[in-house]
Formats: structure tokens, sequence, C-alpha cells
């Protein structure tokens, strides 16, 4: 093991040993209560469990009997957005292979996907974070009806799975098996589509040319194939071993698909409390997981989104990560991919170079993964080094068979000891203006560094607006689009800026956005501090920026400067302000008032949860 990243691990483990031991502690009782009682809605009283089989049907007898494991099905399945579509199908299939094992499977609930894609610069991009703590919400409803021994969590893209997973945690003692989904095949190259976009910005071709790009690219069922926060979220549930091995990449609708989700439902009866291999994801979410997905995110330059969602994940399983803990890891894990926006190829390309098992297989044997870890395939990572395939064609038996040759694409996917850099894909910044998350993955090394003058808005339709009008031509600068935070206005992200900062950039301008609201995952050519923290709305020093302020973005040094005297700071006041709640109305935004006011700062996870089992650990001290 890289003893940089095991001492990591261990300064993780002991900041949370006491809210950790608390988490565990109950996780551990209500096991024991689980094996003592058998399947667990075995303890209901007889109303309460005839409301639970009354519409069961064939399964009835066996929800009577109390004999069978019960595993809950929680789908974000719905037909308007590509990467759920295919979810369809999925209770089905996944309640007769679960029977075949030996439980009894029942549609526990959905919860809320919403499409980023869609919401992108309009209002409802401003419920989209908060839509993460609505699913762990949403997620603990379905699973708080003491019916079920283990759970099956449908769910890919950017919100969705996080939610899921913080769900389950507070349900540690049951098992938890992630069933994605996998990406749509390849459709319009990425470069074609991104050029297509710049043009549209520049006004040298229409809406219906933008539109049938746009459409050929996202053409069919599946997640969308650049690396943005969806796949991002697949490959870290995937190295978290709470995806069965190489079932994250294989498109839908294929045999292999289908008899991924069926061994997925087997496998969830035999890791329930009441078998030999008993597997809680409370046990699996352990500080050398959360490391785990840490080291794969930042070697594969994935979506900086997930810099508060693994805050947010690991919050839940009582592991307080700091993004003191991304920064450092960053420095001594290198980045092995090049996919879209950091590349050109897509996420079907990289499962054709060699995928997730050539992945954590040479991060394993470069020591950059911990081995010892718990997965839903049984104790320790080296299950990830294989990958599914249907012997004598797709009528036969699925099969793991271990990948020992590596990348067949080096333009896609390395070795450690060729990495297309040294340092991982995801800097954290410090300075006067605060802390911040940088994507250098995909900025070219010209770029890392950029001062100028700061152009300062309080709304990103300003910047735009600005642009449309030729006001941002021919000079450089920072624009600093402030009142994005998660108390401010939900934290939307600010994608929609890309394609007109990538006109200017093109031109040979320089310019950076430096804001306390997020970029999307399929950003990064642009230079970025984003997720500022403090945020302008909390008094930030964001909030004292003036416009022709010098700025100093140095990604590769990781600082962020306003260069203003202290002094001259000091009798500065804010400027500008968050919106109120009389003006944050509209597409039911007012229903999310209360999401801003409890909203933790982003590098804290910007939730509204608090660290599970913190309150306990504090009682049993005190």
């Amino acid at each position: 093991m890289n003893p940089f990243i095991q001492e990591i691990t261990d300064r993780l483990a002991e900041r949370s040993r006491a809210s950790r031991g608390a988490y565990l502690a109950r996780l551990d009782a209500e096991a024991r209560t689980a094996r003592e009682r058998g399947p667990a809605r075995g303890h209901l009283g007889c109303a309460n469990l005839a409301h639970g089989f009354a519409a069961a049907g064939r399964d009835k007898p066996d929800l009577m009997a109390n004999v069978k494991p019960g595993v809950a099905i929680v789908s974000s399945y719905n037909d308007m957005l590509s990467a759920h579509q295919p979810y369809e199908t999925y209770p089905p299939i996944l309640k007769a292979a679960v029977r075949a094992a030996g439980g009894v499977a029942q549609f526990a609930g959905g919860v809320p996907a919403m499409c980023d894609g869609i919401t992108q610069g309009r209002a409802g991009m401003e419920l989209s974070l908060y839509s993460r703590e609505v699913i762990a919400m949403s997620t603990a409803i379905a699973l708080s009806h003491d019916m079920f021994d283990a759970g099956l969590m449908l769910g890919v893209c950017d919100k969705i799975v996080p939610g899921l997973l913080i769900g389950a945690l507070h349900f540690g003692h049951l098992p938890a098996v992630f069933v994605p989904a996998g990406p749509m095949t390849s459709g319009l190259p990425n470069k074609v589509k991104a050029r297509t976009r710049q043009l549209f910005a520049e006004g040298k071709v229409g809406r219906e040319e933008l539109l049938d790009a746009e459409s050929r690219s996202y053409h069919s069922p599946g997640t969308c194939t650049f690396y943005g926060t969806a796949n991002s979220n697949q490959v870290m549930i995937e190295v978290m071993g709470l995806h069965l091995p190489g079932s994250t990449f294989v498109n839908p609708r294929t045999e292999l698909r289908e008899a991924l989700t069926k061994a997925a439902g087997r496998r969830a009866v035999e890791i329930t409390v009441h078998g030999d291999e008993y597997t809680p994801v409370g046990r699996v979410v352990d500080e050398k997981a959360i490391v785990n997905a840490c080291v794969a995110l930042l070697a594969t330059g994935g979506s900086t989104n997930h810099t508060m969602h693994l805050v947010a994940i690991a919050a839940a399983a009582g592991i307080e990560l700091l993004w003191d803990d991304l920064a450092a890891l960053s420095k001594v894990v290198p980045l092995l991919t090049r996919m879209y926006p950091n590349g050109q190829a897509d996420v079907n390309h990289f499962q054709a170079a060699g995928g997730m098992q050539v992945l954590i297989g040479d991060l394993l044997d470069a020591g950059l993964l911990h081995a010892d870890v718990l997965t839903v395939a049984g104790h320790g990572l080296d299950h990830y080094r294989s990958a599914p395939v249907l012997k004598d064609g797709g009528d036969g038996e699925l099969l793991w068979e271990e990948r020992t040759e590596g990348s067949t694409d080096p333009d896609v996917l390395r070795p450690v000891s060729e990495a297309f850099s040294p340092d991982g894909g995801i800097h954290m910044l410090d300075g006067n203006l605060g802390r911040a998350v940088s994507k250098v993955s995909a900025v070219k090394p010209e770029h890392l560094v950029v001062e100028a003058p700061a152009k300062v808005f309080d709304d990103q339709l300003e910047l735009l607006r600005a642009f449309e009008a030729g006001e941002l031509d021919g000079q450089d600068f920072v624009a600093v689009i402030r009142y994005q935070g998660p108390s401010a206005n939900g934290m939307p992200e600010l994608h929609k800026l890309t394609p007109p900062l990538a006109v200017l950039l093109d031109r040979g301008q320089r310019v950076a956005i430096v804001t306390d609201g997020r970029m999307s995952g399929a950003s990064g050519k642009v230079p970025a501090a984003i997720h500022l923290s403090p945020e302008a709305a909390h008094g930030g020093p964001i909030a004292l920026v003036r416009d022709g302020d010098p700025i100093r973005l140095d990604s590769a040094a990781g600082t962020l400067e306003l260069l203003v005297p202290a002094e001259e700071l000091a009798a500065r006041t804010p400027q500008g302000a968050p919106l109120t709640d009389a003006r944050w109305v509209g597409t039911g935004r007012e229903l999310f008032a209360a999401f801003r006011r409890t909203a933790g700062p982003a590098e804290r996870g910007a939730g509204i949860f608090a660290l599970n089992g913190h309150a306990e650990s504090l009682e049993a001290g005190a």
C-alpha cells in the first residue's frame, strides 16, 4: 500500500473515530436484532404485515410464512430521462431473480430523478443539488416499513446515486446492491458537439443545427456517454464495491446487461444477515472505501461535483472526509484516463480499452487502492479485476474472468507507469478568497495560471448578456459569478457559461471563472475556481470583489488570490445580495426555502444532514 495514502486513510479514521464508532455500534445492534428475529417483517404486528403483503399476488404466501428474506427495490425510473428509462423493465426481472435465489422482492418506492442537462441555465437547476437530500429522504421512506433484509438500488445520474447511498447508509445494517443501467451507445463525437455549441454561441449556426447535433449525441436509452457526474458516480460505486464487478459500463438492452441485473438480484439475497456472507452497506462504506472512491475520482479526472457528494456520503457513514484529504490525495494519484471533456473518447471507448477492470487492477498493483475491503462480491477488491462474460454466447452462464492484459488504447486508458499526469485531475485551491475546487484534467497547461482583472456578475444571465453584446471581446478577465452557493440559490451548475467563454478562449483571450456555484461535470476547458467557500451569502470574501480587481488563479500551485491590499479589503463592505424568499419563487423553488436556510458549506458537502453518529458519540462522551 502506498504509505502516503495509508497515512491519509489513518488520519481519516482517527478523525472519525467517535462518530464512526457510534454509527457502527448502532449498525451492529440492529444486525443482532435482525439475526435473532429472522426476516425483518416477522416482528411486525399482524395488521401491519397484512398491509405489507395485501397486493403481493403470488408472493403473498412467502411473505406470510416469514421464512424468505425480503428485498426492497428502490428505483429512480422515469421514461423522460434516457439514463433511467431502462429501469422500466428491471422490477420484474429482479423479482424473478430474487425469488429463484430464495427471497422475495417488492418494489418499495421510487425516488425523483431530475436531469441537469435539461435544467441547465433554468430555474429548475436551482433545485438540483437539493434533490440529493430529497432522494436520500425518499430512500429512507421506502425502507422505513421494516419489511426488508436487503435493498436493490436503481440509479445512475448526478444527485441520484449519492442520494440513494446516503439514504441506504442510514439503514446501514441492510445490504445494498447498486444496479446500473449502462451508457447509451456512442453517438455524435463529443468534439463535434462541443464545436457546434460554440458556433451557436457565436451566432454562426442556428437552433436547428444545434438541436440536430444535440439529438445525435443524446440519441437513445442509457446514460450520456461523456465523463461527467453520472459516469463518475458509476466509477466510484464500482470501486467502492457496491456494483457487481464489471457491471458499470455494459450497454442497456444487451444479454450481458440483463444477466448482470439478474445476478444483482440473486446477490442481494445471498448477502443478507440470514445467510453466510452478511454484507451490510454500512460496513462496505468504510474509511478505506471512501479513500478508494477519492482515488478513482482523481485518477479518472472525474466530476468536481463529487468533492461535495463524497463528503456527504462519508458523513452518512459516520466518516468525516475533508477537502484537505482530497487535496493530499491529488498530489500522489496520477491521471490515468482521457474521456470527454478531458479528451475525445467517451465511456464506451474506455470500456473497450479495458474499462474498470484494467483501471482497478493497475491502481491495486501500484498500491493506490486498498485491496482489503468488503464488497458486495465478497471480501477483497481483487474481485474487481474480473470482467463478466456470458459463456457460450448470449444464452450461456454468467461468469467472471480475470483480465490479465492491460489497456488496448493508451490514448484513453494508461497504466500508472505511463500516466497522462503525475497528479490527479482535480486540485483544491486556497487563498484570501477562500477555498475552491479546480478541475485541471481538461485545461491546457498554458491556461492553468490566469491573472487578470475581475468582471463581477451576480447572475449568470448577466454574463451571457454581456457576451452577446460584445462587452467581453478583446480583453482578458476573470469572471466572478457570486451568490450562487447552496444557501443563496441552491448552487446551480453554470455549465451554460462554458460555450461563450470557450469562444473567447479560442480567440486568444485569457479568461477564467471564479464562483461559489458549480460547473457541470462536463465542464473543464475554461479554467475555473468553483465551489468557493465561504459563499457570498455567508459573507465570503467573494462579496468584496469589485470590477477591475486583479485576481490570480493558479490551478497548478493550488492558489486563488485577490491581489488587493488587506487593509483595503478590510475597509470594504459586501456588494450584492442573494435572492429573498419573495423573489425565489417559481418552478417550485419556494418549496425549498428551508433547504436554503439550512444548507451547509460546499466543503462540508453542501447538505442539510449532520455527521451520522456525531450526536450519539457526544452523548456517550458526556
